[in-house]
């Protein structure tokens, strides 16, 4: 059985105490092995990045992922098209410079009910988009894995319409991410993950009440993250298994928090024998 990596985001600390260059040393401290980078390469500046990168390598925590969240891909004008695409990129050189592995990518939702421009159309925007971006990574030997968003007009919703795009981009270096809270929430079956296999670059996992997206740590929700993670495994998949934890609703205990998601999160790695 193969050993995942335990990872986390720096998005955790967003609107906490804890800064920059605190919140990685707090992350090794409470024993992750990995970190992605939760940080818009248009907002920070060289020596931010170099903060960033050299305390990761002091402390020991190498960067596996950075997050984009661009929902430029489905824009219909042509100027917010290029600026998109040119600060996806700018993800991608970023995530070079740490030496990462991949950008982790959220792109947009169907707009106007699909009346002004066809469902059609808008996802073919996102699916050029994303083989542009695809081609611009693979000359700095990045990936680019594209994240499910459960929601009512998200291009990509659950599963089969996951698999079905990264398909329709059919670069080698565009893979899926298995969101662990979002399978559930999108109502994703132990047997739909199956569709996935091979093409799962990494792994985000946080837990949620079954309903509506909460980013808990591990075993404060209903998800059956156990299950869904052996799933994942079951595809083969080796790699790193990233926990979310945006906006905690106490920021003053968010090392609190963030350690409780690593212990339970590192208790059902150890269960099904991947850590």
């Amino acid at each position: 059985m193969p050993k995942l990596e335990l990872g986390m985001i720096s998005s955790t600390w967003v609107g906490t105490k804890v800064g920059l260059e605190e919140g990685i040393r707090k992350a090794k401290e409470i024993g992750f092995d990995t970190y992605d980078i939760f940080e818009d390469p248009l907002d920070i500046d060289d020596a931010t990045r170099e903060l960033i990168k050299r305390t990761c390598k002091e402390v020991g925590l190498p960067i596996r992922s950075c997050v984009c969240v661009n929902f430029g891909f489905v824009d219909f004008n042509p100027s917010a098209q290029r600026f998109a695409l040119d600060r996806a990129k700018a993800y991608v050189d970023q995530c070079a410079y740490f030496d990462g592995k991949n950008v982790l990518l959220v792109i947009g939702e169907y707009y106007w009910d699909c009346e002004v421009f066809p469902c059609e159309a808008i996802w073919n925007m996102a699916v050029e988009r994303c083989q542009e971006l695809s081609d611009y990574a693979a000359g700095k030997n990045i990936e680019i894995v594209l994240e499910l968003e459960p929601f009512t007009q998200a291009l990509v919703k659950d599963v089969h319409e996951l698999v079905r795009f990264v398909r329709a981009v059919d670069r080698p270096n565009f893979r899926a991410n298995a969101d662990i809270s979002h399978l559930d929430l999108s109502d994703a079956s132990f047997e739909d993950v199956k569709e996935m296999t091979g093409l799962i670059g990494h792994i985000h996992l946080s837990d949620c009440d079954g309903e509506t997206h909460g980013d808990l740590p591990a075993g404060r929700g209903q998800t059956p993250i156990k299950e869904y993670l052996q799933a994942i495994v079951d595809t083969g998949y080796e790699g790193t298994v990233s926990i979310e934890l945006e906006y905690s609703p106490d920021p003053d205990t968010i090392v609190e928090w963030a350690t409780e998601a690593y212990n339970g999160t590192a208790k059902i790695m150890s269960e099904i024998g991947v850590r």
